[in-house]
C-alpha cells in the first residue's frame, strides 16, 4: 500500500483509509472511528487558493499545538504532572483526537448518531453551544483552546449530508447571539455543503498534503505515537488510550474492569501503532 501510494497510484483519501483499517479502526466501533486530519486552517477567505501554503495546517503538529500559543501550556502540564500512586503517566492531553462522543458530535444531524447523541445526553440534546453548528468556529475553538484536540472524520471529505439538517431536528439556539442551530455554517469560500466537500477533498490530494502527510501519520499511526519521539512532538495522550496500556483480563475485580473498559470507551482509543 505505502509503494502505491508514494508512486501516486492511489489518493491521499483511501491511503488513509487503508492505514486507519490495518490500525484497527472500523466504522462499525465509534470508539475506534477512522481518524482524519484537519488540514486547512483557512475558514474565513471569500477564495480558498489550494496554491498558497499558508491555507493548510502544519500537519507536523498534534492539534492541539497547532497554535503555537498552546504549545506551553500542554507542555507545562506534562511537565508538572504527577501521579501520588505512581499508575498514571505523564501525559500532555486528557482527552482524545478521536472518540465515540466526538463522531456523534460531528455526525449528530443525521441517524443513527441522532439518537445515540441523545442517549449519551440522557434523553435530549446537548445544549446549543456544545453543537457542531459551523465549521470556521470549530476550528477557532480548536485553535483557542488546548484541551479540545478533536481531528477529522472521513465523513468530512465525502458525505455532504451531515452538514444539513435534513431531518429538521430542533437543535436549539446559541445563548449569547439567539442564532438557531440548524444546518451546519460553512466556511465563506464555500457555496453549499457539497461544494464544501468537493474543495476539502481537492485541498486533501492537493501537493501541500501529498508532501506533508506523512507527518501526521507518523503523529497517529507511526514512531510519534508512543516513547520519547511522542514526547518530544508534544503528542502523548492519557495513558488508558493506549493499545496494551492496561490489561483488562487481569483484573479480577468487575466493578474496577468495568470502570477501566468504560473510560477506555468514552477516552478514546489510540489506534494500533503501525
Amino acid at each position: 500500500v505505502f509503494q502505491k501510494w508514494v508512486n501516486r497510484e492511489i489518493s491521499n483519501f483511501d491511503y488513509l483509509i487503508q492505514l486507519n483499517t490495518m490500525a484497527g479502526r472500523t466504522y462499525n466501533d465509534l470508539a475506534q472511528y477512522p481518524v482524519f486530519p484537519w488540514i486547512l486552517r483557512d475558514y474565513t477567505s471569500e477564495e480558498l487558493d489550494l496554491n498558497n501554503p499558508a491555507v493548510f495546517r502544519d500537519l507536523s503538529k498534534p492539534i492541539g499545538v497547532v497554535n503555537e500559543k498552546n504549545a506551553k501550556t500542554v507542555k507545562d502540564k506534562y511537565e508538572n504532572f504527577e501521579d501520588p500512586l505512581g499508575m498514571i503517566d505523564k501525559f500532555h492531553y486528557g482527552t482524545h483526537y478521536s472518540n465515540a462522543a466526538g463522531v456523534m458530535h460531528y455526525l449528530i444531524r443525521v441517524e443513527p448518531f441522532t439518537t445515540l447523541h441523545i442517549q449519551l445526553q440522557s434523553g435530549r440534546f446537548d445544549c446549543a453551544d456544545r453543537q457542531f453548528h459551523s465549521i470556521p468556529a470549530t476550528w477557532q475553538a480548536l485553535m483557542d483552546n488546548p484541551n479540545d484536540v478533536k481531528e477529522l472524520i472521513p465523513e468530512f471529505f465525502y458525505f455532504p449530508e451531515f452538514l444539513e439538517n435534513q431531518n429538521g431536528f430542533n437543535l436549539g439556539q446559541l445563548q449569547i447571539s439567539k442564532e438557531v442551530v440548524n444546518d451546519v455554517v460553512l466556511p465563506k469560500w464555500a457555496h453549499s455543503p457539497e461544494d464544501f466537500i468537493y474543495k476539502h477533498r481537492k485541498a486533501l490530494e492537493s501537493e501541500y498534503v501529498s508532501a506533508h502527510l506523512h507527518e501526521w501519520i507518523d503523529l497517529i499511526f507511526g514512531y510519534k505515537q508512543r516513547g520519547p519521539a511522542a514526547v518530544e512532538a508534544l503528542n502523548v495522550f492519557y495513558y488508558c488510550t493506549y493499545e496494551g496500556a492496561v490489561d483488562l483480563d487481569a483484573l479480577t475485580d468487575e466493578k474496577e474492569r468495568k470502570a477501566l473498559e468504560g473510560m477506555i470507551n468514552n477516552f478514546g482509543q489510540t489506534p494500533c501503532q503501525l
